[in-house]
């Protein structure tokens, strides 16, 4: 039979379908594909589960076990995969050591809160498996930095978790910004995101800069990755606005008081010129991003919204206004509606798909762990200039930084 299937893809019609009443002699179109890889989740908590479902989803890697300190995180976990895979096993492992280097597995996705990063990259590099590492990738510039050497030469796939550039308005804005070059040399990009509060986690630590590594690391970091992507250039300098207006006021938890901001204006001047703005709000009753992009052919906007009213209207729109030089485009991006709701409107199906891609020797545009730390040095660079008041220096802050490093590794 042939491997180079050019019918729709059989996972998700057999998964959904009862094709008991066949024998596997039988299933072409139904034929699921092999599983050929393995994998570990390291953090068992909510985008552990979604990492698990997607690789479940996409087909051609299993979840082989999971790692977590947390026991009601593991047993929530267990249930779960039970409940959506029966037949499948899943290995329970005592320790991180066990975990990362399990001679059966060929993977390792960690999940786990943002200031473990580090620790867990130590222990996973030792392994020589492929990794993929959820964003931010670290909470400072000193372990950014520690784990771009980690990194650096790494001999498996080293991919760092920024899949929002695959959700589908924002990948028909790069390409068509980027690769069609259809509204002509890009000028400016504003990008905005209005959602609800930061959801509930273990031991509450996204409301704490010091674990999280603020709100515009630790939640933004995709949007710079997105700047970042777009301007294509470094940026050069960053001044930024905002605090905490409504969310997390009196919010404590064991004594310690939240300090996360919940709205920001964050402007971003790159290297180039390219000029670009990020709007933030974590007050709103919906989830709400759009992308504007101007340039000196024409303008693009996106948008993709979900505001839980009965309103029967497109989630997403697109729309490339080329005045009288071209064709205008609009159109409603979207995925299979298995995938779109499988987790970030289809996004992190992709980066699975493109993780396994990039596996097995396919060129893909997934995040690397240099793109992945500069989404954060923005991000870093947009909390400091929101605690001083000061525009910020690409430059001077990496230098700074570079400084602290050296004087504490002496």
């Amino acid at each position: 039979m042939s491997t180079k299937r050019k019918e729709l893809n059989s996972n998700f019609f057999s998964s959904f379908l009862n094709v008991d009443y066949l024998s596997e002699e039988d299933k072409y179109i139904f034929k699921k594909e092999k599983q050929k890889y393995k994998f570990n989740v390291i953090g068992a908590g909510m985008i552990g589960h979604e990492h698990i479902k997607v690789t479940m989803l996409e087909g051609r890697a299993t979840i082989h076990g999971i790692y977590d300190l947390d026991k009601k995180s593991i047993e929530n976990t267990k249930r779960m995969f039970s409940e959506n895979f029966p037949g499948h096993d899943l290995v329970e492992y005592r320790t991180l050591e066990e975990a990362c280097h399990d001679p059966q597995v060929d993977g390792l996705i960690i999940c786990t809160p943002n200031y473990t990063h580090l620790e867990i990259v130590r222990e996973a590099v030792k392994s020589g498996k492929h990794i993929l590492l959820e964003k931010p990738m670290a909470t400072n510039l000193i372990d950014a930095l520690e784990i771009k050497e980690l990194a650096d030469g790494y001999k498996g796939i080293f991919q760092i978790g920024l899949q929002y550039r695959y959700k589908a308005i924002y990948n028909e804005s790069i390409h068509e910004a980027i690769e069609r070059k259809s509204i002509g040399d890009i000028k400016t990009i504003s990008i905005v995101e209005h959602r609800v509060p930061f959801l509930d986690k273990v031991n509450q630590w996204n409301k704490f800069s010091k674990y999280s590594g603020g709100t515009l690391v630790e939640k933004c970091c995709h949007y710079f990755d997105l700047l970042n992507l777009l301007a294509q250039s470094k940026p050069s300098f960053v001044y930024a606005t905002g605090g905490s207006a409504v969310n997390f006021n009196d919010f404590e938890y064991k004594e310690q008081k939240s300090d996360v901001i919940d709205h920001a204006n964050v402007n971003i001047v790159y290297e180039n010129g390219v000029n670009t703005n990020f709007n933030l709000c974590m007050f709103s009753p919906m989830f709400y991003e759009e992308i504007t992009i101007c340039g000196d052919g024409g303008r693009l906007r996106a948008y993709e919204n979900d505001d839980f009213l009965p309103v029967n209207r497109p989630n997403t729109h697109l729309e490339v206004l080329s005045g009288e030089s071209k064709p205008t485009r609009i159109s409603t991006p979207c995925y299979p509606s298995v995938i779109q709701s499988s987790g970030h409107n289809g996004g992190t199906y992709y980066e699975h798909k493109y993780f396994i891609d990039n596996m097995e020797g396919v060129s893909t545009t997934t995040a690397t762990v240099e793109e992945g730390f500069w989404s954060i040095v923005v991000g870093i660079a947009a909390e400091e200039s929101i605690k001083t008041g000061k525009v910020v220096y690409i430059d001077e802050l990496l230098k700074r930084v570079h400084n602290e490093k050296a004087t504490v590794s002496n």
